[in-house]
């Protein structure tokens, strides 16, 4: 019965093994941003590719990008700025003819949904006021592509002398989100399709166009990574199906 019983114990660690290897697995590093609308593509990849397997790291763009330039397992990279594409290009980590853009955003200023605050004239600075002895949750502009995007456009507008030193710095742009969601902080900034996922904030005026660099969110294989699977994913998030989440969760599709 012993005998038996360390065969059938073998035969399963084989077919476990085998159904291991048969699975394909993709893991993407991507800009904290993209978290739903992700989700929402890998859910439909995995219903048309039932063997393939997607699995995401998010965080801001500048967190990812230092941790594959460490070595960090990474197959493909969509980051929420091009200059962090740029950074892992230039250093040859990435395979530069896959690199793209894949969608783009834009900057709102939000607050929490049952405030007074609406349609908000941001060049005016106006709004500024409301903080008071408050703070503006924004990503830390230091690395955060949002915050980044945020200080170039208040710099423009002439504002960013008035809230420099008001600034609740976050991790990442969905951690400053959820300041204003937990209204830990009255206003903050972040992008469009944040805001449209919350359910707890709204957005009460849009940064002029004009005033930052486009959002840009370019996607790339890494080096080493340009196998099979990855390419597939990275084709199907270039689809049809997938831009239509996309465009669905706010972004602005290329």
């Amino acid at each position: 019965m012993f005998k038996y019983s360390k065969i059938a114990a073998g035969l399963a660690a084989a077919c476990l093994a085998f159904s291991l290897s048969a699975q394909a697995k993709v893991t993407v590093f991507a800009a904290a941003s993209m978290t739903d609308s992700l989700k929402q593509v890998a859910e439909d990849y995995k219903k048309v590719n039932p063997k393939e397997e997607v699995v995401f790291s998010f965080a801001s763009s500048s967190t990812l990008a230092k941790q594959i330039e460490e070595g960090a397992p990474a197959d493909l990279f969509i980051s929420a700025s091009t200059k962090w594409m740029k950074y892992l290009s230039e250093k040859g980590l990435t395979v530069k003819e896959t690199e793209k853009l894949l969608v783009g955003n834009e900057l709102v200023l939000i607050s929490q949904k049952d405030s007074k605050l609406q349609n908000v004239d941001i060049a005016k600075g106006e709004w500024i006021k409301q903080l008071k002895d408050a703070y503006l949750s924004v990503g830390d502009p230091a690395h955060v592509p949002a915050g980044q995007y945020a200080e170039e456009a208040l710099t423009k507008l002439n504002l960013w002398d008035q809230v420099k030193d008001k600034l609740a710095r976050a991790k990442d742009v969905r951690a400053a989100l959820a300041l204003v969601e937990r209204g830990e902080a009255p206003l903050g900034i972040v992008y469009a399709t944040d805001a449209k996922v919350s359910k707890e904030v709204k957005a009460i005026g849009v940064f002029p166009q004009d005033s930052y660099k486009p959002a840009d969110y370019p996607v790339a294989i890494l080096k080493d990574h340009n196998n099979a699977e990855t390419q597939a994913f990275l084709k199907y998030l270039q689809s049809p199906e997938a831009k239509k989440v996309f465009a669905d969760y706010g972004f602005s599709v290329k």
